[in-house]
């Protein structure tokens, strides 16, 4: 008995001695990590905040010298809603932190972020970390100029990173998933290298850098601005071999398909500690809401976060499209029988589904009657990244070669948006054939040129886009190539009253996606986080 009572004194003593000393451990290199990145970049802030400074008043004394007519309107933005502390006081008007962007991954939704934040909070400085060697002037040029959104040079700082190599898909054959995000705590420490933000928002998917900041520099406020999740219940399901969509459907058979189910699996979950950390977590759609919520949820349960995730709809330029086209009874006119798919050439875009649903299409008996007796063309606008996509889509030509709908087809690659716009204000229909699309931008452009949209039948365009409105329907959904044909037969042989009634309908959907909206709510969860900042400065302050 005294044996037994010892060796269980001995084991108890053991894991205590283990746990206390993991315990110093992490406290040690939290300190230490944390003590020097701070002490490397002080310098370096000091004199990123002296440039911004200096710049702001040169730009001021500038502004001074022009009508107030020419002065771009900034002393005339709205104030959105004000954010809030967790103590319920209103964060400050005049905050002037460093808010830090790992930006890039839906770019519009960056610069517009910006714009919003600069609006709201112009004394703030936005750092953004970044891989591009472009200078600022370059860089707010092809900002206004592609998505014609005008930045405040002084305020808007950029960081070059180079080691964006290590979270590169193409660094990593095997093992993807996790290569890239360990390779993303590689890219926050040669971030946090250059600057500590006082709040650090992500819009890349870099969910581990996020755990970074949050484990070295606690106070710090993190943010999520999540396009898609890195992993989601979808894409395990999507292994075995009953599911039938997705780039992975059937490849968990096996000894191979065990051992990446098991791999999976095992990423999912530490994929969900991580994101566990984040104070604020913002997602693009419903369907990236419900995933975000089963795979992080129970872990920021357990750190007692605050605030639920929300859902921030990206920015579409609703506004500009419904400028420059028309919906009328005159402008149904000019409508063609032309089915347009504008979506990168990417394996998940599924091109090949709306190629062989074209095909059945066409092989269906059917009258082109309508207006100037035009037969259907398909049309397929998409940009072309690199020598694999050029390969897709050749792939591509010859399969609608094979189908015999070449003299139906027109391919049209890295497209200007006057090009864009033509042919959405000429076409019937937009289709859209990626399974679990998690937004949809291009089916919103779709709904705001007034195309009847016929979507896949899964993810954000399910949910959130093309969903009854008005008492009536904005668009058709589909899943197989029967479904897709049988969806283009109904619209090209509705009456023009009813297809103008949903073109309209459509329209007036596609306006709860504009960049008003996305302002109002980014500014109401971004004023979250710094209530949060001020929280933690006035506990710093109290404490010293």
């Amino acid at each position: 008995m005294p044996r037994t009572a010892s060796f269980v004194w001995g084991l108890v003593n053991t894991i205590l001695t283990i746990g206390i000393a993991a315990y110093i451990f992490k406290w040690l290199l939290q300190t230490t990590v944390g003590w020097y990145l701070r002490r490397k970049t002080s310098a370096q802030r000091s004199l990123l905040l002296a440039r911004v400074k200096l710049e702001e008043s040169q730009l001021q004394l500038r502004e001074s010298q022009l009508p107030k007519s020419d002065e771009n309107g900034w002393e005339n933005v709205e104030k959105h809603a004000v954010g809030s502390a967790p103590n319920g006081q209103e964060a400050d008007d005049e905050w002037q932190g460093i808010v830090g962007n790992a930006g890039g991954g839906g770019e519009r939704v960056l610069w517009a972020a910006i714009n919003a934040t600069q609006k709201r909070w112009p004394k703030a400085v936005c750092a953004v970390y970044t891989g591009d060697d472009a200078n600022k002037e370059e860089m707010l040029a092809k900002v206004e100029n592609r998505f014609n959104i005008k930045l405040r040079p002084p305020t808007i700082i950029f960081l070059p990173l180079t080691t964006r190599y290590y979270v590169l898909s193409t660094t990593y054959p095997r093992f993807t998933l996790l290569g890239q995000s360990l390779g993303s705590l590689i890219l926050a420490y040669d971030a946090f290298s250059l600057l500590i933000p006082d709040i650090f928002i992500d819009t890349m998917g870099y969910a581990f850098a996020l755990a970074f900041s949050k484990f070295f520099f606690p106070a710090i406020p993190t943010s999520a601005y999540v396009h898609y999740p890195t992993i989601s219940t979808d894409m395990l399901g999507s292994l075995d071999s009953s599911a039938g969509q997705g780039l992975n459907a059937g490849t968990g058979k096996g000894l191979r398909g065990f051992v990446k189910k098991q791999y999976w699996h095992l990423f999912a979950n530490l994929y969900s500690r991580v994101g566990g950390s984040v104070d604020i977590v913002m997602t693009n759609s419903s369907w990236t809401a419900s995933h975000i919520r089963t795979l992080w949820g129970p872990a920021r349960s357990k750190r007692r976060k605050l605030y639920p995730v929300s859902v921030v709809f990206p920015p579409v330029a609703v506004d500009e499209i419904v400028r420059s086209i028309p919906l009328t009874q005159e402008s149904e006119k000019d409508r063609q029988p032309t089915i347009l798919y504008i979506a990168q050439f990417r394996p998940e875009k599924n091109h090949t589904l709306l190629l062989r649903s074209f095909a059945r299409f066409l092989q269906q008996s059917f009258s082109f009657t309508r207006g100037k007796g035009s037969s259907p063309q398909l049309v397929l606008v998409g940009s072309v990244r690199d020598s694999a996509d050029a390969t897709r889509v050749y792939d591509l030509r010859l399969l609608a070669h094979e189908l015999q709908i070449t003299k139906h087809t027109l391919f049209i690659t890295d497209a200007s948006f006057p090009t864009i716009l033509t042919h959405l204000r000429t076409a019937t229909i937009g289709a859209n054939c990626m399974w679990n699309e998690h937004f949809g931008i291009g089916v919103v452009e779709y709904l705001a040129a007034g195309l009847v949209s016929v979507v896949n039948d899964s993810g954000g365009p399910k949910l959130d886009i093309v969903v009854p409105w008005e008492g009536g329907e904005t668009g058709f959904r589909a899943s197989t190539e029967e479904e897709y044909a049988d969806a283009f037969v109904k619209v090209l042989g509705m009456e023009e009253e009813e297809r103008v009634g949903m073109r309209r309908r459509a329209r007036e959907r596609a306006r709860a996606f504009g960049e008003v909206a996305f302002e109002r709510l980014w500014v109401e969860e971004v004023g979250k986080l710094v209530g949060l900042e001020e929280e933690a400065r006035r506990g710093k302050g109290k404490r010293g």
